[in-house]
């Protein structure tokens, strides 16, 4: 099958190739939580890189619930007029875009100085770098229940901005994610325990969604295919909650893997699993495939057409691509142009340091966001020492200004 045949979903839409931008992090919010003109240029860039699947990074539908500060947040009373313009960039070639919808959870840092929250009181185990995020407060039933209609207010609000679909972001380690997980859900109601109880959330978000936006608004969920920690969310659970959103109006998964405890979504497993150098996760992928009734993507250190070729091949209906897209925003665009070698990529980061490697390399992958936001040409070979110093400084100043914003909420 050819990465540049459409594809056609559930619920009618198409999305013109095979190749999804997959989401990433880029924290180039306005003051005000709205898309910036650096984050509109940067989306320019990626909608003239000819992929058929655009995904934001995460929008967070709470402000008092970051990933970190400089994200983009749309929630009731925010001012649409910004995501009207950056819906109108991300579909100017003729992409769908979709709005990446989250909650962070418990992977929320403790200096933005607001409440976390997630299934238990379960601290996220970092080693030496723990301490920077809190033990979380277990969420009460009013309190998820609001959190459900805050997924569904979101993606509504896409919608009325000019999004085609939002994705459920049920991966990673954030919130949906760590109901899923026994090792961050130690609940003993109907939201935790059996791996019903703990797909409960994920399961009635989607319905909550779906009841909000049009038949032809797209709804996608992102999941992980394993958390790769010992007596985590399994492949098998993945495969189990895949049947459940079988059931759903449901047009395209996506699987990954990982969280910020094991970042598999950069190949780097605590489980003693191998992940292979690119295309960390399309075996599950495959295994999925074969049961899901919507199309599946799969992300994860693709960055060659070949890779992408292998994937559609073995039964997956999209690649996703993230940070050879953030090196080269024109790859998709230059594989149909007959430039089948085009590769792109960011050195791997060996340090001892597996956590501290982690944020370096997500540093690094932001390093590369901003200097196409800024209209420079990506530079892969930066030091990621200095792309983390630079990430930590300017984390720093936005964290500043997120807690003045915050305080004057009130």
């Amino acid at each position: 099958m050819s990465p540049f045949q459409p594809l056609l979903l559930p619920n009618g839409a198409v999305i013109p190739n095979r190749i999804a931008k997959a989401a990433m992090e880029e924290n180039l919010a306005n003051p005000d939580q709205t898309p910036s003109d650096e984050l509109l240029r940067l989306y320019r860039a990626w909608a003239e890189g000819g992929a058929g699947l655009l995904l934001t990074g995460n929008v967070m539908v709470d402000a008092r619930a970051m990933t970190g500060p400089g994200g983009v947040v749309l929630e009731e009373g925010q001012k649409l007029e910004r995501f009207r313009e950056w819906a109108r960039i991300g579909r100017a070639q003729g992409a769908q875009f979709w709005m990446q919808i989250n909650h962070p959870g418990r992977q929320m840092q403790a200096n933005l100085g607001q409440p976390t929250v997630a299934p238990s009181a379960v601290a996220l185990d970092l080693g030496g770098l723990s301490k920077m995020f809190p033990v979380p407060k277990p969420l009460d039933e009013a309190e998820i229940t609001a959190l459900i209609q805050r997924f569904a207010r979101t993606a509504a609000l896409a919608e009325q901005a000019g999004f085609t679909g939002v994705q459920v972001h049920a991966a990673h380690g954030y919130l949906l994610s760590q109901f899923l997980s026994p090792l961050s859900n130690r609940r003993d109601d109907r939201w935790g325990g059996s791996l019903e109880n703990r797909a409960r959330f994920l399961l009635e978000a989607v319905k909550a969604v779906r009841a909000q936006v049009s038949p032809g608004f797209c709804v996608a969920v992102k999941l992980n295919s394993a958390d790769f920690q010992r007596g985590g969310f399994e492949t098998s659970d993945a495969r189990q909650v895949v049947l459940w959103l079988n059931e759903l109006d449901v047009d395209l998964v996506e699987l990954s893997g990982g969280s910020y405890e094991a970042p598999a979504m950069q190949g780097d497993a605590r489980d003693g699993r191998t992940l292979a150098r690119e295309a960390y996760f399309l075996e599950f992928a495959q295994e999925i495939a074969a049961i899901a009734r919507m199309p599946v993507m799969v992300t994860g250190g693709i960055r060659r057409l070949p890779v992408v070729e292998q994937v559609l091949a073995g039964g997956v209906a999209m690649a996703g691509i993230a940070t050879a897209l953030a090196v080269d925003p024109a790859l998709p665009r230059r594989w149909r142009n007959g430039e089948a070698k085009a590769s792109a990529e960011l050195p791997p980061i060996r340090w001892k340091r597996k956590a501290l490697a982690a944020l370096a390399y997500m540093a690094l992958v932001k390093f590369q966001m901003r200097r196409l936001a800024t209209g420079n040409q990506p530079d892969p070979s930066a030091s990621p020492l200095k792309a983390l110093l630079n990430e930590q400084w300017k984390t720093l100043g936005r964290t500043r200004q997120y807690k003045k914003q915050m305080s004057s909420r009130g």
